[in-house]
């Protein structure tokens, strides 16, 4: 089990930015390998109730780390913002973190992308088509030197990016399904997904991926059960609402209500909750029998120094031993 990397999630719905900044230097003492930073416009829920630009958040961690690796998880670079500027500012965060920015992307979800008017592309498969053009704008302007696209959904004239960094940033793809999974072997450098799903993993292997594979447990630690599930229940139901709503629904408004009718039983099946490290155990290894590489926590709600100290008392000793 030594050979996975652990991490720790930034989890921008839920703080403030420089909260955020404080805790990746924390993750950084307890000698976690990397953080992952959520890019969204909006928290899924309005308890939540934070969303500061992910961006700003990078050049914080870059200013107080020094070996922490940080990871965009994940950047939808489709709608809000255009690929253009997202290989500037993906370019400029690697800059100031030499050799440990990574850049995840995925298709998106209309909760972030709908601000502008845009319409959210009800067909998944033109979502993931506009995702491999923009990876394909990115990594041209990556190479530098003046650059021009015309393609189907994105423009760029005599674009050049003059800070690139020394060494590119992966961009790891994410995925949750089969076909999800065969785009990211052809365009990424590694994939991301949420579940311990092998069928995902092997899809993707099978498509020629190669790197490394993220995986996301999201937990939420505290000494009483019962009060880890209430927790759990009130900052993060959207985790337990079905099918493809979290895709499709535009509002922080309609998420809420789609969440009443979630149970603190039914986020407990998604989450692991409460003190017991054996329970956390259990599910990392699940995560790693799938074939992930790169393991990242999500300690829900406000307190994440219980879960630093959990991490540092009880967890560490059992998942890198």
């Amino acid at each position: 089990a030594a050979m996975t990397e652990y991490g720790f999630a930034l989890s921008s719905e839920e703080h403030r930015p420089m909260d955020l900044v404080r805790y990746a230097q924390r993750a950084e003492e307890l000698g976690f390998s990397f953080v992952s930073l959520s890019d969204h416009y909006h928290p899924w829920i309005d308890q939540q109730g934070q969303s500061p630009f992910a961006w700003c958040v990078v050049g914080g961690v870059a200013a107080v780390t020094n070996r922490i690796e940080l990871g965009m998880g994940v950047t939808c670079p489709t709608i809000r913002i255009h690929p253009a500027v997202l290989a500037q500012a993906a370019a400029t965060s690697a800059d100031m973190m030499p050799g440990r920015f990574f850049f995840g992307v995925g298709s998106g979800e209309n909760l972030n992308e709908h601000i502008l008017g845009d319409r959210w592309p009800a067909d998944l498969d033109v979502r993931q088509e506009m995702m491999v053009e923009a990876v394909e704008v990115i990594r041209k302007l990556w190479q530098g030197g003046y650059t021009s696209h015309h393609g189907k959904h994105y423009t760029v004239e005599n674009a050049r990016i003059y800070t690139l960094p020394a060494e590119l940033p992966p961009i790891i793809v994410s995925a949750t399904g089969k076909k999800a999974a065969k785009i990211a072997a052809e365009i990424g450098d590694g994939l991301w997904s949420t579940a311990p799903d092998k069928e995902v993993v092997d899809a993707w292997k099978q498509a020629g991926g190669t790197g490394p594979v993220y995986g996301q447990l999201t937990v939420c630690f505290h000494d009483d059960e019962s009060q880890a599930k209430k927790i759990a229940r009130e900052w993060w139901p959207n985790t337990s609402i079905p099918g493809n709503l979290s895709q499709e629904l535009p509002l922080p408004l309609h998420f809420e209500q789609a969440a009443e009718l979630v149970t603190e039983d039914k986020v407990a099946e998604k989450l692991v909750c409460g003190p017991d490290p054996e329970r956390y155990v259990e599910r990392l290894r699940e995560y790693e029998e799938a074939g992930f590489t790169h393991l990242y926590l999500h300690q829900v709600g406000p307190d994440q120094d219980a879960f630093f100290s959990f991490w540092e008392r009880e967890l560490k000793r059992r998942v890198t031993a």
